[in-house]
């Protein structure tokens, strides 16, 4: 994908996979988790999480992580990036969450989930990290290629 095409795929509003090292053991495999994020073009991606949850201290030790984001639907796309955690914003914003709420959920669902989850407030923190590499596909670029294959395969 060109860089503005994957910068406007990753400000859509989908599910991103976090992922980190995990050195907590030889045998372990980095910690790969869904999680909510923010991302405008050309700024950073703003991740929130319980302060004292496991997703936090490796951030904290690891001080990088990447997150993919993709488009189940097809024709399947993806957008992974990768870089410095930049600021560890310790209580998160306010402001943060509500826009990471609203981002994910209607108006009314974003306002009950603010309301119920309002303790939430003094236990979370947001990271926030800025891409440095970047990977993506867009397979209906591929695919088109393949447009028709079967159709003269047919017709001899």
């Amino acid at each position: 994908m060109p860089h503005d095409a994957r910068e406007r795929f990753l400000a859509e509003p989908r599910i991103g996979v976090l992922g980190v090292t995990d050195p907590r053991g030889g045998d372990r495999a980095p910690l790969v988790v869904p999680v909510w994020y923010g991302y405008e073009p050309g700024g950073e991606i703003v991740v929130e999480t319980g302060r004292e949850t496991i997703k936090a201290q490796l951030l904290r030790a690891a001080g990088r992580f990447s997150l993919c984001a993709q488009d189940e639907k097809r024709p399947y796309r993806f957008v992974s990036v990768e870089g410095p955690v930049t600021a560890i914003e310790d209580p998160v914003d306010p402001a943060v969450r509500e826009a990471l709420a609203h981002r994910y959920l209607d108006p009314q669902e974003a306002r009950d989930y603010l309301a119920g989850t309002a303790d939430q407030l003094k236990d979370d923190i947001a990271f926030r990290m800025r891409p440095q590499r970047w990977r993506s596909a867009d397979f209906g670029a591929f695919a088109a290629g393949f447009e028709g294959a079967d159709a003269g395969a047919d017709a001899g």
